[in-house]
């Protein structure tokens, strides 16, 4: 006879709790509010013990020279006073009434000093108490700096730096414990990011490299059809566009962070290497290009910012009148900013219709691209590339048609 399989037995249970385990009393830790509590409490029963003690010894003091007079009285009953005068020439029937009136007197000049002595401790004391009070804020509040100066780096795309916060498990280590792991979510998710830009640009350029070369090769063969150079042609010019919006989206993706390595770049020189790249095509649109280029020296990326004039400089050339129309390029200084201006003669653009210009794919009066202008993506590179430098780009309608576009970054 078969012996009969044993039946598995259920893994043991764990002993353990994953979760953090809490102390066995939680109303014991050593909370920012329990701190707080403690030592505001502790800081005004000291203050008051002090207040007390320095009226007391005023008090003393007071009392002391102020209780009673000082007088003698001779053998021929002749009473004399030193603090009371009008007593030494008196007659004995109004000594009395004349010593209670000098008492009064004294006890209110003692009054008024110790009020006006009690007045100056005071005032002393709440000056060594806000002294005071500002230090141990400042020790009590350091962390709190610790985990700004932390997510102001944080703000300039340095993902790796972390708070790593010691002390007591209060509420701010906590909050500092947070932020870390927070810091470290948007570290690999930022790093997942870059990866995947650089895997789309090699495998979105690659198959529109190989088209290009495809349709470059059909083309060039002299006993191909009319019809077939047309197509090749048209497939060409589409194969392109896709080309720049492939570089396009990836040059928008790249610039939606903030620049880590920055060098000193003259906008000017940028200015000027946009015009020489635009200027065969504003000659033969007839647009005239003209300007005053300053010197303007920004820290950041060379290439971004020939970039932004680029992509302001064609767009000023490509979108402007059929006659007689003209570009300005200008770089100044600016109360503390380095600006670059773009102004061209066009079409009238309406005011509401100038933040549509900055989204992608976005034209005027147009939900979507449709003319071989470009591919829409012009002014949000522009836009992009200015905000991971700091600055920011603005437009405004010019009189009598197109617009004037203003590009300032920090120096």
């Amino acid at each position: 006879m078969a012996a009969t399989p044993a039946v598995p037995t259920a893994p043991p249970k764990p002993t353990w709790d994953p979760r953090k385990p809490e102390p066995p009393f939680p109303w014991l830790r050593p909370t920012i509010r329990i701190r707080l509590t403690l030592l505001y409490g502790g800081m005004f029963l000291i203050a008051g013990i002090l207040l007390l003690s320095i009226i007391y010894l005023l008090a003393a003091q007071a009392l002391h020279e102020g209780s009673g007079q000082a007088f003698s009285v001779s053998g021929n009953f002749d009473i004399t006073s030193t603090t009371c005068p009008a007593v030494n020439s008196a007659p004995l029937s109004e000594v009395a009434s004349i010593l209670k009136n000098c008492d009064a007197i004294q006890r209110q000049h003692a009054l008024d000093d110790l009020l006006s002595r009690s007045l100056l401790a005071l005032l002393g004391l709440a000056i060594i108490a806000f002294a005071f009070g500002y230090a141990m804020a400042g020790r009590v509040l350091s962390p709190l700096g610790r985990i700004l100066r932390t997510a102001r780096a944080v703000a300039g795309s340095d993902l790796s730096r972390r708070i790593e916060l010691d002390g007591p498990d209060d509420e701010i280590k906590e909050l500092a414990d947070t932020f870390d792991d927070m810091l470290e979510r948007l570290q690999r998710a930022f790093t997942a990011q870059q990866r995947f830009v650089g895997n789309a640009s090699h495998e979105l350029r690659t198959p529109l490299a190989i088209n290009r070369t495809l349709l470059e090769v059909h083309l060039s063969d002299p006993n191909a059809p009319a019809e077939l150079h047309q197509l090749g042609k048209t497939l060409l010019a589409t194969n392109e566009r896709s080309e720049q919006l492939v570089e396009g989206l990836l040059l928008l993706a790249r610039s939606d962070n903030q620049i880590v390595e920055r060098k000193p770049v003259d906008l000017s020189e940028v200015a000027e290497q946009a015009v020489d790249q635009v200027r065969s095509e504003a000659d033969a649109k007839g647009v005239v290009i003209r300007g005053d280029l300053k010197p303007a020296v920004v820290q950041g990326n060379g290439v971004l910012l020939e970039r932004i004039a680029l992509n302001l400089v064609q767009n000023a050339v490509r979108y402007n009148v059929p006659e007689d129309g003209w570009v300005e390029v200008t770089t100044e200084v600016q109360h503390g900013q380095a600006v670059l201006v773009v102004s061209n003669t066009g079409p009238v653009v309406p005011a509401y219709e100038i933040d549509n210009l900055f989204e992608p794919f976005r034209r005027l009066r147009t939900e979507r691209t449709g003319s071989d202008k470009g591919v829409g993506l012009g002014l949000s590179i522009a836009r992009s590339v200015a905000r991971a430098h700091g600055g920011h780009i603005s437009a405004r309608p010019r009189e009598g048609g197109g617009l004037v576009m203003r590009v300032a970054l920090p120096i």
